[in-house]
Order: C-alpha cells, then sequence, then structure tokens
C-alpha cells in the first residue's frame, strides 16, 4: 500500500494539472507491477512500479532503446524516477495475445506471422557485447532449477547418485547444443503473455531480461508457450515459415530445416525444464499458485522431445521414476 501511495504522488507531480484514476493493469512473475493511469479524457499511461531493492530498472531502460532502434513496437519512456523505481510508458492496450487467441483463435496465424515479422527484426539487429552474454553459467544455472525446485520442493523427491549422474550427463549434452548455435538478441519470455495486438502489432512488453545467445531460444517461448497449446502440425508449419522467412532474411539459421528443428526442441528441452523450476518456485518461495496447472502443458513439451532424440532416453526414463508415484504430476502429459 505504501508503494502505491507513492507511486500516486509522483504521477501528481508529473500531471499536476490533470485528474485521474489509478488502476492495475498487470503483474508479472517478479515484483514489478503495471498500473492504467486513465485521465478524464480517456487518454491512458502505463506507470510501472519497480522497486529499487528488488528490482533495477536500467535493464528495462538499455532494452527498450535497443528494440525500439529494430523497428519493433515497445512502450515509449516518457519520464522515470530510477531512485524510486517508477517509470511512465506509453500505454500498449490491455489485449495480449493470450486473451485474443482464447476468443478467437482464427487469428493465430496471423498474429503469430506478426509475431515472427517482429523477432525477426529484433534477431536482425543483433550484436555481441550489448547485452549479458546467455553463457554455459546462466543456461546452467536455469537448469539446475529443475532438480532444485521442481524435483526436491514440488516432488519432494532426493536424487540418487545415479539419477544425479544421469541429471548431469543430460544437462552436458543439452548445454552442448545450446551453445553451438547462432547467437542473437534474446527476449528471453517471447509469448502469448507478452505480445499484446496493437497497431503497429505486436505490442512487445517484459523485455528486461533480454540476453545475447541461442537463436532459436525465443521461437522456442512463442510456439512452445507455457499458457497455450497448439497442435504439432501447426507448430511444425509455422517453425518451418519462420525458418524460411529468416533464410531469407539472412539470418544465421541451419541451411538443413532437419537440423533447424533439432535445434529448436533442444533449446525447448532447456527451457522447459527452466520453466517447470521456475513454476515451482514461485509457488513455494513466492506464494504464487497460478503457475501451478501450467505445469503439465510444461512437462508435456518437454517429454514429446526426449522421446523424439535418442540422446534425451534417460531423462525420459528418469521424469518417469520421479513421477511414478506421484498421479498428480502426470496430468496432462499428453493430449
Amino acid at each position: 500500500m505504501e508503494r502505491l501511495q507513492l507511486l500516486e504522488g509522483w504521477v501528481k507531480t508529473q500531471f499536476p494539472d490533470k485528474s485521474f484514476t489509478l488502476t492495475p493493469a498487470s503483474a508479472d512473475a517478479s515484483f514489478r507491477r503495471y498500473f492504467r493511469i486513465t485521465f478524464d479524457e480517456r487518454e491512458t499511461l502505463i506507470a510501472m512500479d519497480a522497486p529499487p531493492q528488488q528490482e533495477d530498472c536500467t535493464p528495462f531502460l538499455h532494452v527498450a532503446g535497443l528494440f525500439t532502434s529494430a523497428a519493433v513496437h515497445v512502450p515509449t519512456i516518457l519520464t522515470q524516477d530510477a531512485t524510486q523505481g517508477f517509470l511512465l510508458l506509453s500505454d500498449l492496450g490491455n489485449t495480449t495475445y493470450l486473451q485474443a487467441l482464447n476468443t478467437n483463435a482464427d487469428d493465430a496465424d496471423s498474429l503469430y506471422s506478426d509475431a515472427v515479422d517482429a523477432l525477426i527484426k529484433i534477431q536482425l539487429a543483433s550484436c555481441a557485447g550489448v547485452l549479458p552474454n546467455y553463457d554455459q553459467a546462466l543456461l546452467l544455472g536455469e537448469l539446475s532449477l529443475f532438480p532444485d525446485w521442481y524435483i526436491a520442493r514440488h516432488l519432494k523427491t532426493e536424487l540418487a547418485v545415479g539419477q544425479t549422474a544421469v541429471i548431469q550427463a543430460v544437462f552436458d549434452q543439452i548445454l552442448k547444443n545450446n551453445l553451438a548455435q547462432p547467437r542473437v538478441f534474446v527476449h528471453r519470455d517471447y509469448h502469448s503473455r507478452n505480445l499484446m495486438v496493437t497497431t503497429p502489432n505486436p505490442g512487445i512488453i517484459d523485455f528486461q531480461d533480454a540476453v545475447y545467445g541461442p537463436i532459436t531460444y525465443d521461437l522456442v517461448s512463442l510456439f512452445k508457450d507455457a499458457y497455450i497449446h497448439w497442435e504439432e502440425e501447426r507448430l511444425l508449419d509455422w517453425a518451418i515459415r519462420y525458418w524460411e522467412k529468416a533464410r531469407k532474411a539472412g539470418l544465421p539459421v541451419a541451411v538443413d530445416f532437419a537440423d533447424f528443428y533439432r535445434d529448436f526442441e533442444w533449446m525447448g528441452v532447456q527451457r522447459h525444464l527452466k520453466v517447470l523450476g521456475i513454476f515451482a518456485r514461485l509457488y513455494y518461495r513466492d506464494g504464487k499458485d497460478a503457475y501451478l496447472k501450467d505445469m503439465p502443458l510444461v512437462m508435456n513439451y518437454l517429454r514429446k522431445a526426449c522421446k523424439r532424440y535418442r540422446e534425451l532416453h534417460l531423462l525420459l526414463k528418469l521424469l518417469d521414476e520421479l513421477v511414478c508415484d506421484k498421479p498428480e504430476s502426470k496430468i496432462g502429459y499428453t493430449f
């Protein structure tokens, strides 16, 4: 409540001659919160509240500049107070891709085509040394969320020595693939909750954790989304369309689509292990239970990829061992 009062007071200093209302716009998995400012004349803006003791606005400001230079649609930063952790942003509306697709799935091809075009623009603008590297330490740290939070806390299971060896060996295989991929700017959460239906489309938000890393990462976030399910035939079609556009644009994707799709799937394995760990952590550490319902879809992606690649069969076997006595963890493995 104190933060909200501080934010409201700050907004008043920006618009001393205007009356307005402040209403929640959205919240994400971090400590950031967003509020919609509505003025009497129905003009709207967005206020970001990022408590300085938990959040640093600097990466958001930096990536906003990079993505703006890439000619994609991100919020315009109108005013900032880094000391208090407040930003005043243009409003990209209140319709996420997820909301739009849940209302009318017939728009999926058009919306995803726009998202792919924007992603290619971001990737074409990439250069080394501008964003943090999505290096082995960071990728491995994310993978470690799976045994630390999903297995130990969510499944309440202690791995045997042999199971730990399997985890380590498979993680080495995953990282070998991920680190061999060409590198570009990576949004890191490029999915239906962070894409807004706007003109021009899409509006892109929640990009402050962007890095320089594997070229397939954002595509996995987009197509194998934790919050909405598409049939594999459709995902394959969308992946082919991205690959064709990316090659035409001169991006360093694999010349053979089969090689590209393998990279895409192996990157997905890294992300899905990470996401399962994050969703567990959000519940057990932060008290956010809304993400538990999304775990089965993520596990389904993970298991299907593991079935397709011989090198990942040990991970699939381990998953079977871990959940054999926990029927609640099996829900949603197949569609």
